[in-house]
């Protein structure tokens, strides 16, 4: 019997079946965050539990921590929020877990850490209280978010139960014209079929294009499947996805014994879907939002449509059949789990240099870790940055969402790279447009929303 590469993980992990037709899944890796981890492990605490296998959990400092340089080792974001931080720092060590804290080496947003450092590797289970949990998946891994009392369950037992999803493959084929990215692919799949269109399946990205991807792209394209209602979303292992673990892997683990198991991680060729979808790449522009979802999402040169949501056009101060391109801003943002990458910040910076912010636009880039930090200022990007006027943050969530605190102002115009713009996602009265960040670079430099083919050519120097 043929079977997808998610029938393998899902077998390779199935304990036993339970009542209800769901299964006990092995979890190989549980992460944890600031934000809900340390109330996590308090509760298993008081519950009089102890976490099974410490090896297996790591908590690592993200989602409220300071982005602002210099930040101390219990600086915040929100009010009250060094809290959560001091707790959870205090539970996981009582724990015996590991902990990536705010001024490791190793600290940055769990979904850009964990591939960064080995933590997740092709064939694992993997859940974190995170919803785009599903960015793992691009390496070939089991990959799904899950809720706090779900943690305490992982941690005190070793498994957790779960039903099977439906599978849907999505083909992407065809090369993706200039200016375009794993995240436009994204917001034009999302767009064209709807917010719901994943059907709560288990996704699988293929097709020519995904494996001309690199592996951050694919990371950023596994993300945003969460906004289209998968369960998960995951990419096959190939000598692309190898050469990436290869150097992650630890030095003592039999490598070879290793690679020859991820070569197995493939869908076998007859394997049947319960969904399916081709996407033509070649049709793909640049994508921004328009709405208040990331399915009202259009090319950056298109109207808002003439029969568009009034709640969305209301929160956006849009009229039907408006042009986005154009549209004065008032802050950028570069950063998150979607597009806080090396190559992201270097698609960002080949944009700003020579280039200055537009007067009145607050532009902020946090990196998504201490490692893509560290790589962006020895290239020198952070000056390419700062010299066009961004604030260049410390590693974390940031301003990603909304979790009191510094924001920008309430009906301020901001575009953005993450992934939600749901009303209130960066702040109050915040209209939020996502996009890729090459396409928030140009819009700051323009002080209005336009693609980097929109620019004013530079001198040639510096072009």
């Amino acid at each position: 019997m043929a079977h997808t590469l998610f029938d393998k993980l899902w077998q390779a992990h199935r304990v036993c079946g339970s009542e209800g037709g769901a299964d006990l899944l092995a979890i190989d890796r549980l992460l944890l965050h600031e934000r809900t981890g340390g109330v996590a492990l308090k509760s298993l605490a008081e519950n009089g539990y102890s976490v099974r296998d410490p090896s297996r959990v790591i908590a690592i400092m993200d989602h409220i921590v300071s982005f602002k340089s210099g930040r101390g080792r219990n600086d915040a974001r929100s009010p009250g929020g060094a809290a959560f931080i001091t707790e959870t720092r205090q539970m996981a060590n009582a724990a015996g877990i590991h902990l990536i804290d705010t001024d490791s080496h190793d600290q940055g947003i769990v979904h850009v850490t964990a591939p960064e450092k080995g933590i997740v590797l092709p064939g694992f289970s993997i859940v974190c209280p995170d919803s785009h949990t599903c960015s793992l998946g691009a390496l070939g891994a089991l990959a799904w978010g899950i809720g706090s009392s779900e943690a305490e369950h992982v941690m005190a037992t070793g498994v957790l139960r779960a039903t099977k999803p439906p599978q849907m493959r999505v083909r992407v084929e065809g090369a993706l014209p200039e200016g375009c990215s794993a995240k436009d692919i994204a917001l034009y799949m999302i767009s064209t079929y709807g917010a719901g269109g994943g059907q709560r399946s288990a996704i699988e990205f293929c097709g020519t294009t995904v494996e001309q991807l690199s592996i951050e792209g694919r990371l950023t394209l596994c993300n945003m499947a969460v906004e289209f209602a998968a369960f998960s979303a995951l990419i096959a292992p190939d000598e692309k996805t190898l050469d990436y673990v290869r150097e992650r892997v630890d030095p003592n683990s039999d490598l070879d014994t290793a690679m020859a198991y991820w070569r197995t991680l493939n869908t076998d060729t007859d394997a049947a879907f319960d969904h399916e979808i081709i996407i033509d790449a070649t049709q793909i522009t640049p994508q921004i939002s328009w709405g208040t979802s990331p399915e009202q999402s259009c090319a950056v040169n298109q109207r808002v449509p003439s029969d568009a949501s009034s709640q969305a056009l209301s929160y956006m101060g849009l009229e039907p059949s408006q042009a986005i391109s154009g549209l004065a801003i008032e802050g950028a943002f570069i950063g998150s789990c979607t597009n806080g990458r090396l190559s992201d910040l270097k698609s960002a910076a080949r944009i700003l240099q020579g280039r200055r912010v537009a007067p009145g636009v607050r532009a902020v880039c946090v990196p998504g870790s201490q490692s893509v930090r560290r790589e962006a200022e020895a290239l020198g990007i952070d000056k390419i940055f700062v010299a066009a006027g961004f604030e260049w943050g410390e590693p974390g969530c940031a301003m990603c969402f909304y979790a009191g605190g510094e924001t920008f102002p309430p009906r301020a115009r901001v575009v953005s790279s993450t992934n939600r713009n749901f009303e209130g996602r960066q702040g109050p009265g915040v209209r939020t447009h996502i996009t890729n960040p090459a396409v928030v670079a140009a819009s700051a430099v323009a002080g209005s929303i336009c693609a980097p083919s929109d620019l004013p050519a530079r001198s040639k120097e510096l072009a």
